[in-house]
């Protein structure tokens, strides 16, 4: 059984609650006996070692938000063999979902998110340790939620800036990597925070004086400086009131991609990592990959001409600043 790990009756967050394939539904008993560790995963082998899939077994991947990325990381992850999670998502599946979120079917409208893509990871993986809140994650539950933790993979909705400012803050403060990697247009941007390196709130540049448009643009260009997307999207689509706009499966799918490298590299502390303020996206509609580094995150002077100049075309279009 699957319960919410936050107590909003004694106000703490006890122990998390274990999903197992002893108490999960999606474990079948008769396909147990067959399952083994080393054969499901014996295909990495060749870019993992049979020393490296043992640790990415024992690591922990914490993601809060199983929606169009969270799912999508959640399931490339657990085929990569990670074998510990811990998910937070208190939303339900509806089909305004359907086009891009892992898990989302008729038979699942009105299923809460997170018990349904553990159930899903279990039946890819059913020796898993997984651990699932039905809460979106806050300064009440954050510290349950990265105990123990090897990674964070940032999965909370586009415009959830506050939870996404508490999220890396904890996660540095406990010396814990964070990647954030999300569908732009028909492309994915990513950025890695390395804990010893530049923090998200001055990559960004965002402040607690700042208004949601200033907020919201300071996120959307730190994350993707080159904006290869802008010449086909429409912004009139984005509705920062329902935290809705464009948004399809494939990018969701190629965001999933490269957070799977990324952990390859941070939890086998292997290959190079281009943390912030080094910035990367790769657009698949364009044939183009960009990748560069921001010195100065998002205070530098181009970064900041950019920045009153989206604010000015935005207002233009009727986004209000709030």
């Amino acid at each position: 059984m699957i319960e919410p790990q936050y107590d909003t009756v004694r106000g703490n967050y006890p122990e998390p609650a274990i999903v197992t394939p002893s108490t999960s539904p999606s474990a079948t008993e008769g396909n147990l006996a067959g399952w083994d560790y080393a054969e499901a995963f014996s295909r990495n082998l060749g870019l993992i070692s049979p020393g490296e899939q043992q640790r990415l077994r024992n690591c922990r991947v914490a993601i809060p938000g199983m929606g169009g990325v969270g799912g999508n990381h959640l399931m490339t992850l657990t085929r990569m063999g990670v074998g510990k999670f811990r998910i937070a998502d208190a939303d339900t599946f509806g089909v305004g979902n359907f086009n891009r979120q892992f898990g989302s079917t008729v038979k699942t409208i009105d299923q809460p998110k997170a018990a349904t893509l553990a159930a899903a990871a279990l039946e890819v993986n059913p020796e898993l340790d997984i651990d699932v809140s039905t809460e979106f994650i806050d300064e009440h539950n954050i510290n349950g939620f990265l105990d123990g933790v090897d990674m964070v993979v940032d999965a909370v909705d586009f415009f959830a800036f506050d939870a996404r400012r508490l999220l890396f803050r904890e996660a540095r403060r406990r010396g814990i990597w964070a990647v954030t990697a999300g569908p732009i247009g028909f492309s994915t941007a990513w950025l890695s925070f390395d804990p010893n390196g530049m923090s998200f709130d001055d990559y960004f540049d965002i402040r607690d004086d700042m208004d949601s448009l200033d907020r919201f643009i300071a996120f959307a260009l730190g994350l993707a400086p080159e904006a290869t997307h802008v010449p086909y999207f429409d912004f009139s689509y984005v509705d920062r009131d329902s935290g809705r706009g464009p948004s399809v499966a494939a990018a969701c799918r190629l965001a999933a991609g490269v957070v799977g490298i990324e952990a390859v590299k941070i939890l086998l502390d292997r290959g190079h990592m281009k943390a912030v303020p080094h910035y990367h996206q790769f657009d698949a509609y364009r044939y183009l990959l960009k990748h560069g580094k921001l010195r100065f995150g998002n205070r530098g002077p181009l970064q900041r001409f950019k920045r009153k100049y989206m604010r000015k075309k935005l207002i233009e279009l009727g986004f209000a600043a709030t």
